[in-house]
């Protein structure tokens, strides 16, 4: 049988942090134009932002989501109105576990995420790009308070698609051999993501099957890129999500010291890897051009 015959991959390139450095956003910029990549997320408050969004605006094929942003980050709103959130320095605080706990039992708390959630949504309105999809920094939307207020407050803003964060076990060894802890790690994960599916189906949305980067998060080099893509199966629907950027920065250093940006970044350029994608009839685009997992 041949490759055309069967059912094509289609296949996401999105590229997180859009936004964070102008190095992200040169990356962002050329990936596309010259490259692989056909989305990114945005995230609205990083200090590169203004710059993104105007780049953006000169992509028009380019698909743009939200990026929330709860960690490693400042908020949209004053930090006096979200204390919860943050730390002595106004930024959001770094103890996930400690603030997972609170976004679920203390009601303060809950409004003051639905206001800074809320605020992010306003704040990518407001640049009028058309918001594509939704994801969150680190995953966080993985927390059941975190998913439930962007599902609830995204319908306002036309949110259509929402990433799941699932690598199936399958995958992860076909890409490169894991220890047991990351085994056992992804099958505690399953009954998480299988939740985060149906939640993401009954608000009416859609997500990927398949999140492509998980396990290589931060070393998706052309190596890795090229055996993700041989051991993706027929007919998924895949996003293969990087975090590149056209150089090493000091502040990409300090929040991301183990990532290779600049390795990922060349990766999207790699003209073997672009004729592979034709030859083997993958489907690229943005989310907004698939249809949902169903």
């Amino acid at each position: 049988m041949s490759a055309a015959s069967l059912a094509p991959r289609r296949i996401v390139f999105n590229a997180d942090d859009f936004g964070l450095d102008v190095a992200v956003n040169e990356a962002v910029e050329s990936a596309f134009r010259d490259g692989l990549l056909t989305s990114t997320s945005l995230m609205v408050s990083a200090p590169a932002a203004a710059d993104a969004v105007a780049r953006a605006r000169q992509l028009p094929g380019l698909g743009v989501g939200l990026h929330l942003t709860l960690v490693d980050g400042v908020p949209t709103l004053p930090a006096k109105a979200v204390p919860d959130l943050v730390d002595a320095q106004g930024r959001f605080a770094a103890d996930l576990w400690r603030r997972g706990f609170r976004y679920f039992f203390l009601p303060r708390v809950r409004r003051q995420l639905a206001a800074e959630i809320r605020a992010q949504f306003e704040a990518f309105a407001a640049t009028g790009l058309p918001l594509d999809h939704a994801n969150a920094h680190k995953h966080l939307h993985v927390h059941p308070t975190v998913l439930r207020l962007l599902l609830d407050i995204g319908k306002d803003y036309g949110l259509g698609w929402v990433r799941l964060p699932w690598e199936p076990l399958p995958l992860k060894r076909c890409m490169e051999k894991l220890s047991w802890q990351d085994s056992l790690g992804a099958l505690l994960l399953s009954p998480w993501v299988r939740r985060m599916r149906r939640q993401i189906h009954a608000a009416g949305m859609a997500c990927n099957e398949v999140l492509v980067g998980l396990q290589a998060t931060g070393r998706m080099d052309s190596m890795a890129l090229s055996r993700a893509l041989q051991c993706l199966p027929d007919g998924v629907l895949a996003e293969v999500y990087f975090h590149p950027a056209s150089r090493q920065t000091p502040l990409l250093q300090q929040l991301m010291p183990h990532y290779r940006p600049v390795a990922e970044w060349q990766s999207l350029l790699n003209p073997d890897l672009a004729s592979y994608l034709d030859e083997a009839h993958f489907v690229r685009g943005s989310f907004r051009d698939f249809s949902g997992c169903r």
